[in-house]
């Protein structure tokens, strides 16, 4: 199927999230919304502490290789807040930093650890 399929009237994009547990999520989402609101309103666990203000980097995410290239680079802000983050790779982002556009259609990533509700 092809992922453009998956969009329904309803939705700009969908995000594919790995949980924690290593279970995938297709999870349609509106354009403008950050990616950590539309994980946390699917009801998937996020800690996400700050809400989205690039203050804390417990909304850590992995994203898929192949998508570094097609999303914004991070800001300067961005890269100092995963500097305090746990386990960060070359492919750490903040979700709170990604928006839904139609280019996002697709995405994919994983929680990463310390991201975890406890």
């Amino acid at each position: 199927m092809e992922q453009s399929d998956l969009k329904t009237e309803y939705s700009d994009a969908i995000i594919f999230v790995t949980d924690h547990d290593g279970r995938e999520h297709a999870l349609p989402a509106l354009e403008g919304w950050r990616v950590m609101e539309v994980i946390r309103d699917w009801g998937i666990k996020l800690k996400a502490e700050c809400g989205g203000a690039c203050a804390c980097g417990t909304c850590h995410v992995y994203v898929d290789e192949a998508w570094l290239p097609r999303l914004h680079p991070p800001t300067d802000e961005e890269v100092d807040r995963l500097d305090d983050a746990f386990a960060v790779e070359e492919t750490s982002r903040l979700c709170c930093q990604i928006l839904v556009s139609p280019e996002t259609n697709g995405l994919r990533m994983r929680l990463a650890p310390g991201s975890k509700v406890e």
